[in-house]
């Protein structure tokens, strides 16, 4: 498959998990991005690698092109919005629609480009004008093709199911209504998957001799119950695989009816739902379990702010206002604290790395960027869903049942070398194996926590972790220190979590769920299947495990865990796009203003800065670091000066200016204004224009692949640095003034989009989204 690259280059991925091939500008002329060819090798450049030539177009992308409509000299054309995309769309006079010129549409194309010939297509959809409100998620949803509008059979069925539990949805069913569970969530949250309550209870023995311990119930949403395998509901969530989160916004997985009313668990109504109820040591480890269908009823919904406050004022307003559910919140902040002790002896990693919420205001501009505050209680509700989450797996397992399994394994020979080199540039005493358990990066992380550069470092230990897939092989979960894990908690919002609920629920009535025939993998499952073959490819140890006797059952489990890991990376890229669309346009009112930062990132290309106290990555080029020459030490991540032996490293303190921002192309650049004490200066005109010519010759365009895992996966932007190439397309060649001006407007400037990789670390929590993302 083409991946286009927004310098008028391009790559073409192999399917067999050979290295990519490097396609030049004039390559590019007769593709588009997501096109599948057949390439030749032409030649190995200065570093080995391969550059192709096109000599079979296999399969034209159906996928719709997002852009601005514009008219030049009587000429409708639609310049992309996603720039791998490096052709603008020609558009005849009679096939705009109604959107007029600068609106944001969505086009097919009629005809395929040519060596010789633009694309040419036709408006299908008018989104509006760009600076609309939620245009960013308009965009977003297409862009990256996440399903946002339910089939009319899902709405009517839907539509068809009660608002309340029914008397005849009781048999079989466990009574809790009279026990005091609760649900603890953020202040924004309308879907409520679980509840939780918690008592003291003697294990085992009499008297003094009597092992005590806690009994903690995890009820769950037994969404279940009404979404029936293969029926029209459950289509449309397998489709989705996931609800996505934008600021403002969420795109559900299910429809409303259920997602906020029916399947919630919303305070003072009955609900069904399925317990996992759980004896627990002092030591925080799990005695004995079991899983029964019930029917509960919510005694109060509770934020994490108000938690927080009572576990920390038994005697203040919030405690007051609860004063029938205090106990019940000491009980379960004990069972939090037992839970915390197995956790530091399973060696569990825990990141310190800031997370980031925007706050928005009614027209969906942002109005400042805020660091997520974690407190007390987020750890303890997202304890219980692990201490649940173990439980299932070992449930299945136990059985020896097909399912899907939440794995993480550890880093690759590679990382660790990089890590290992890394650490001891910086001066950490620990250092990590050939083959490192959990609590080695625990013991890392631990050690460096009170550093100036304790972030940094973070930083790079989760970058050197592999990413969480959803699989039915199980080969435990690194970040967690578990042997076996898996998603039961959240079924409203992922689909693995609903299919681990229904073979739990087959077990129970001893007989075994059968997946439906699912549709072929597409796309991004493809580029994650490759993603993973290389991975797998680059691992020299044994596997710890026994894979299974491969079974159509077995490949079935493989499809379904493969679809919901690619949705659920697609889910979080189009977030990343959302959250990097707004942090542009909030920037868009500080140009020429001044900011101290870190430096977050540092690359061959220059430094990535996020600014104090705004929480906005932007890219110092090298050419905009000063008169001097600087070369890339990767083994200690910094640039440092030929004449001055200046150097720029991860957390170095900066002063930048903002000097532009990209829209369109999801980034901000910065001028170095100081570095540290020092005023950026020292060298003649003469000096500076050579050392800047060197600078930009040994800076490269890089090619992005950015990952996302939940809490125990990595992600890691992978970069591959290559010589730049002068685009040559047409548009180039006939350039009109405003085809200039929007040349202008992209850049050449090598960079990712602002908001940077997002990744979630392997603590206790998700990042950047709506609290309910947080659960492991």
């Amino acid at each position: 498959m083409v991946q286009g690259h927004r310098d008028g280059h391009g790559f073409v991925i192999p399917d067999d998990g050979r290295p990519d091939v490097y396609l030049p500008p004039n390559e590019m002329r007769a593709v588009l991005h997501k096109d599948r060819v057949k390439v030749r090798i032409a030649r190995l450049d200065r570093r080995g690698r391969p550059e192709g030539r096109v000599v079979e177009i296999i399969e034209r992308s159906n996928q719709p092109i997002i852009g601005r409509l514009l008219q030049e000299n009587g000429v409708w054309l639609v310049a992309p919005e996603d720039k791998r995309y490096g052709q603008d769309v020609l558009i005849p006079k009679d096939a705009t629609a109604t959107a007029g010129p600068g609106q944001v549409v969505v086009v097919e194309l009629t005809e395929a480009p040519a060596l010789y010939g633009q694309p040419v297509g036709r408006v299908k959809e008018v989104l509006g004008e760009v600076d609309d409100p939620g245009m960013e998620i308009e965009i977003a949803v297409r862009k990256y093709g996440v399903p946002h509008i339910f089939s009319d059979a899902c709405l009517q069925q839907a539509k068809a199911l009660p608002s309340t539990v029914q008397p005849g949805d009781l048999g079989g069913r466990v009574d809790l209504t009279d026990v005091p569970l609760v649900t603890i969530d953020g202040e924004d949250a309308r879907d409520f998957d679980d509840a939780v309550y918690c008592e003291p209870a003697v294990l085992s023995g009499r008297g003094k001799s009597a092992k005590k311990g806690w009994r903690l119930l995890v009820a769950i949403a037994d969404v279940s119950h009404y979404v029936q395998t293969g029926n029209a509901i459950d289509i449309d969530a397998y489709d989705r695989a996931t609800s996505v989160y934008f600021p403002r916004r969420v795109i559900p997985m299910l429809p409303e009816k259920l997602s906020n009313g029916l399947c919630s668990l919303n305070p003072e109504v009955n609900r069904l739902c399925m317990v996992c109820d759980m004896l627990i040591t002092e030591e925080g480890d799990i005695h004995a379990y079991q899983f029964y269908p019930a029917v509960m009823y919510s005694h109060a919904r509770f934020t994490y702010t108000q938690v927080a406050a009572i576990l920390s004022n038994t005697k203040g307003l919030d405690a007051r206002k609860f004063k029938d559910r205090v106990d019940n919140l000491l009980d379960l902040h004990g069972v939090f604290k037992s839970l915390l002790k197995a956790r530091d002896r399973r060696g569990a990693i825990d990141l310190d790395t800031v997370e980031t919420q925007i706050v928005c205001d009614e027209n969906g501009r942002i109005e400042k960027i805020v660091p997520r505050v974690r407190n007390d209680a987020h750890k303890l509700i997202e304890e219980c869903m692990l201490a649940a989450n173990v439980c299932a797996a070992d449930f299945i397992g136990e059985h020896k049942r097909a399912g899907l399994f939440r794995v993480h394994e550890g880093p690759t020979p590679e990382k660790v070398e990089t890590l290992r080199n890394y650490l001891r540039t910086m001066g950490v005493p620990l250092g990590v194996s050939d083959e490192p358990q959990t609590r080695e990066f625990a013991a890392i992380a631990e050690a460096t926590k009170d550093r100036p550069d304790a972030e940094q470092i973070h930083t790079m230990l989760l970058r050197s972790m592999q990413q969480a897939i959803y699989t039915p092989e199980n080969s435990g979960h690194f970040g967690l220190a578990f042997d076996a894990y898996t998603h039961f908690t959240s079924p409203i919002r992922r689909y693995p979590d609903l299919l681990v609920h229904r073979v739990i629920k087959s077990i129970l009535h001893n007989e075994r769920y059968v997946l439906p025939a699912l549709p072929t993998p597409g796309e991004a499952h493809a580029k994650l299947a490759r993603r993973l073959e290389k991975t797998a490819a680059a691992r020299v140890k044994a596997p710890t495990h026994k894979p299974r006797k491969t079974t159509a059952e077995v490949q079935a489990w493989e499809a379904a865990g493969l679809h919901c890991s690619a949705n659920e990376r697609r889910a979080d890229e189009a977030s990343r796009d959302v959250e990097a669309w707004l942090k542009c346009k909030y920037m868009r009112d500080f140009l020429g203003e001044e900011f101290s930062g870190v430096v977050s990132t540092v690359t061959s290309f220059g430094l990535f800065v996020t600014l104090d106290a705004m929480y906005v990555e932007g890219l110092v080029h090298i050419t905009e670091l000063g008169g001097d020459y600087f070369k890339f030490d990767e083994a200690r991540q910094e640039l440092r000066g030929e004449r001055t032996g200046v150097r720029f490293a991860l957390g170095s303190r900066v002063q930048v200016q903002v000097i532009r921002v990209d829209l369109d192309g999801r980034r901000i650049d910065f001028r170095l204004v100081r570095a540290g004490e020092s005023l950026v200066s020292g060298t003649t005109a003469t000096q500076r224009k050579r050392n800047a010519r060197r600078n930009a010759e040994a800076a490269a365009p890089v090619e992005d692949e950015t990952d996302s895992v939940e809490p125990g996966g990595g992600a890691v932007e992978e970069e591959t640095v290559w010589q730049p190439r002068k685009r040559t397309t047409r548009s180039a060649r006939t350039a009109s003034p405003v085809q200039e001006a929007r040349r202008q407007a992209r850049g050449k400037t090598a960079s990712r989009p602002a908001s940077g990789a997002r990744a979630d670390t392997p603590s206790r929590g998700k990042s950047a989204k709506p609290s309910k993302r947080r659960r492991a």
